[in-house]
């Protein structure tokens, strides 16, 4: 990991978790429910850069009503995981990728770009204070959630003289506790996602918000996710409303949505680009239509279909459904190629297989 420039003043949490309320938690833990004992948190204004960088006990942030991020959404954030290691080791996998993507969403957001020594850094002070929070086995990961927002306070229409970065962490169980499960798709064909010229390649709270109306329509439809198409067209298959999607074809290929400037650059997706290349699959990065994806899973064409995050890692998905109709693509299951690309994408974040890629960073 790059070394860190700067050495971030540390306020021990007074009042942390007892050793067995902490551990009472880590053997269920679920997702975002639980955050650990403390937070990174730094500032920045135009005249001293980044500065204040800390790491204090976890709890609530206090703003004044006219703060600018309330207002105008000004506002990034990342995600990633610390996996904890047979030997006891704390590991990071592609940190610097997260970092990287921080400094685009800020660029597009009109944010200031943090260096990626203070994003490694400030996730590596977090995880060693809170080290004994890493959960092990089964899965279990501690989630990391990086975020940057306008904090000045000032209700004009203008990019924040003053920000905050911060982050927090969480433990988080396994996604699939009693196994990998497919999910099922619900199509969007009244709302969009992004559009090109947009936020959709950056990561901001103001595109989840947009895909949680059309998520709640797949919930009643009784669907697990959300499908979208371009904004544009309304015919090019662009992403769920937290994952990206992966076709995998009878003759073994593996296509993906290319990126268009409105789907997110998932660290996910990149690395199962290099994986299932390595793996021995043709992966070929192209528009993807709607009709493709229901007439390949109708006709056999379309075998498997795949989606993934970093929470899930690798979702298999089963059936597509529109108003009107449905299709699944093989048996609607757990197919061959996606199980074989999750696990060998989960044992090298665990150090159960050799990281060929060089993509882990130790952190303990």
């Amino acid at each position: 990991m790059t070394p860190i420039t700067f050495a971030p003043r540390i306020e021990q949490n007074q009042h942390a978790r007892s050793e067995a309320e902490r551990a009472a938690i880590l053997q269920d833990p679920g997702f975002g429910n639980h955050f650990t004992d403390h937070m990174f948190l730094a500032e920045w204004t135009p005249r001293e850069g980044w500065h204040d960088a800390r790491v204090v006990p976890y709890g609530p942030l206090s703003l004044d009503p006219a703060t600018a991020v309330l207002h105008y959404a000004q506002e990034i954030f990342e995600g990633l995981k610390a996996y904890g290691h047979a030997d006891g080791s704390v590991w990071l996998f592609r940190p610097e990728a997260n970092g990287e993507r921080l400094q685009r969403s800020a660029h597009r957001l009109a944010l200031p770009e943090l260096p990626l020594d203070w994003f490694l850094g400030s996730v590596r002070a977090l995880i060693e204070i809170d080290r004994a929070w890493v959960p092990r086995g089964e899965e279990k990961s501690l989630y990391l959630r990086p975020f940057m927002f306008a904090s000045e306070v000032f209700l004009g229409v203008r990019p924040s003289q003053h920000v905050t970065y911060s982050v927090i962490a969480s433990p988080a169980g396994a996604y699939f506790a009693s196994g990998v499960k497919p999910v099922s798709i619900w199509l969007s064909e009244q709302y969009s996602r992004a559009s090109a010229g947009g936020t959709g390649a950056a990561k901001c709270g103001g595109n989840y918000a947009a895909s949680l109306l059309p998520q709640q329509e797949a919930a009643a439809e009784g669907c697990d996710q959300v499908a979208f198409l371009d904004a544009v067209e309304h015919r090019w298959i662009e992403e769920l409303g937290g994952m990206n999607l992966y076709f995998v074809h009878s003759d073994g290929s593996i296509v993906t949505p290319e990126l268009t400037g409105s789907i997110l650059e998932g660290v996910t997706r990149d690395s199962i680009l290099r994986l299932a290349a390595d793996l021995g699959h043709e992966v070929i990065e192209r528009k993807v239509s709607i009709d493709e994806w229901r007439q390949g899973a109708a006709d056999g064409t379309i075998t498997e279909v795949f989606a993934c995050g970093t929470a899930a890692v690798v979702t298999p998905v089963g059936t597509l459904k529109w108003r009107g109709g449905q299709v699944t693509a093989g048996d609607g299951g757990l197919g061959k190629v996606t199980a074989q690309i999750r696990q060998s994408l989960v044992d090298i974040q665990y150090g159960r297989a050799e990281d060929r890629f060089g993509w882990m960073t130790r952190v303990i």
